[in-house]
Parts: C-alpha cells; sequence; structure tokens
C-alpha cells in the first residue's frame, strides 16, 4: 500500500499580506480551511509546518495537527522537508506539498494528483488548469505552466517551463499553475539538496530548480483555477465566494 503524507507549510510573514493564515472566513482561519480540505482528501496524514506559534495553536484549537519548524528556510519545500524529517514517519512514499493559502482547492484535484503519481511513478507532479480568461496570460502574478502536450483529465504530460512573463493566447500548451507539488520522498531529499539555480531567483519560482536540474516535473489537469490569497483583494475575493456557497 502506498504511503502519501501532507504537508501544509505557512508561516505569518508574507510580503504582500502579513498575517494572512490566520484571516478568518466562515469564522476559521485560511490555514485551517486548508488542513480540513486536505484532510477530507483521505489519501494520507496531514500536518502544518510553522515557524509560527500563533499558526500552531490555531491550527491544534482547531483539530489540525501541527509542527514548530525553523524560521531560516528560504523556501517551503525546505520547510517540508524538516518537517518531514522530524515526523519521522516510517515508509512514506510520496510527500504532498499543499499551499496553505489556497482554501478554495478542490479536494478532487488533490486525489487526482496523487493518483497519477502512484500510477505513473513519476518523482515530482503538480496541478494546471485551463485559463479562460486571457488577462491571465499577461499577469505576472500568475505562474503559467507550458507542458509537452495538450492536458486532459487522462493523461500527465511533462513541464517544459513555468513562467510568470506575458504570454500570447496562441502560445501552445499554456495552463494556469496550480501550486500544489507532489514528490517521492527520496526526490524530495535530493531536490533540497541542490542549490538554488539564478532561474529560479530571479523568477522567484522555485519548480525551476527542478527544470534547470533536469528533474522531470509531470503536470495533470485540475478542473478549475484556485485563488491563493496573496492581497488584500484575493481575501476578500475568497472570502465573498466561500461565505456565499456555505
Amino acid at each position: 500500500m502506498t504511503k502519501t503524507l501532507i504537508l501544509i507549510p505557512s508561516r505569518m510573514a508574507a510580503t504582500r499580506l502579513p498575517g494572512k493564515p490566520l484571516l478568518k472566513i466562515n469564522n476559521l482561519s485560511i490555514i485551517s480551511h486548508v488542513f480540513k480540505k486536505a484532510e477530507e482528501t483521505n489519501i494520507g496524514e496531514v500536518v502544518v509546518a510553522t515557524e509560527d506559534q500563533e499558526i500552531l495553536e490555531d491550527v491544534l484549537k482547531n483539530g489540525g495537527k501541527g509542527i514548530l519548524t525553523s524560521r531560516n528556510h528560504k523556501t517551503g519545500t525546505d520547510r517540508i522537508f524538516e518537517a518531514y524529517k522530524k515526523l519521522n514517519i516510517s515508509n512514506v512514499d510520496y510527500i504532498l506539498n499543499l499551499q496553505g493559502d489556497e482554501p478554495n482547492i478542490d479536494k478532487d484535484d488533490i486525489i487526482n494528483l496523487n493518483n497519477f503519481m502512484i500510477n505513473n511513478d513519476s518523482e515530482i507532479g503538480t496541478l494546471a488548469a485551463i485559463i479562460k480568461d486571457d488577462k491571465m496570460l499577461v499577469n505576472k502574478n500568475i505562474v503559467k505552466a507550458i507542458t509537452e502536450s495538450k492536458l486532459d483529465k487522462d493523461n500527465f504530460p511533462t513541464a517544459l517551463n513555468f513562467t510568470r512573463d506575458n504570454l500570447s493566447k496562441n502560445n501552445p500548451n499554456t495552463y494556469h499553475h496550480i501550486g500544489i507539488y507532489s514528490y517521492k520522498a527520496s526526490t524530495l531529499e535530493k531536490f533540497v539538496s541542490l542549490s538554488q539555480t539564478k532561474n529560479e531567483i530571479e523568477n522567484r519560482l522555485e519548480q525551476l530548480r527542478a527544470l534547470d536540474s533536469k528533474l522531470k516535473i509531470n503536470v495533470a489537469l485540475a478542473k478549475s483555477s484556485s485563488i491563493g490569497v496573496d492581497t488584500e483583494e484575493d481575501y476578500l475575493a475568497i472570502k465573498k465566494i466561500m461565505e456565499y456557497k456555505s
């Protein structure tokens, strides 16, 4: 039986919206919404990895699990690797890194990515959605994934590139990248041992380190684009959507 561990990195010191993990939607913090969504997938144990005591306390208060990590990590992946090592859970095959600021991600998309990883014995996998609004192509806050072939619900092609650049709508096989990653445990260990590349630092995209180091990233099609909470506007938009749904 394949074993997956879901880890959610989270910290208070976000550049554009400090303290966002504890902002409330329907009287529940964003980070606790993400934890509960991950738990609903039933694909493995879920743990929040954080450097902040107040995040840990919030997660525990709301019935979740968390672990304190160092304040000195450059990336979320470094944080989840420390958590994985500290937790010392035996026989983990895959580690799924779920972003702590996407409370409306579809749980079926998470399950689908996990299934693709296991069925294809992949090293690294992520999600991308069809771009329905051309404005997304020219928005540098939105990361685009470019795949070797057209995404559909049954395939898991490799990524050729990830970019924040303005792109033409004629650019083939371009999708909205959703920041969730699944790693084979051995690949995660290899990835965090690699130095950050110039490409990664300049573009502020961690996944470029993998591509620069010839690690393959497979991409599964997500049902829809989830909204990441990076700004006050994002928070108000997602709050409105989620509170309306409830």
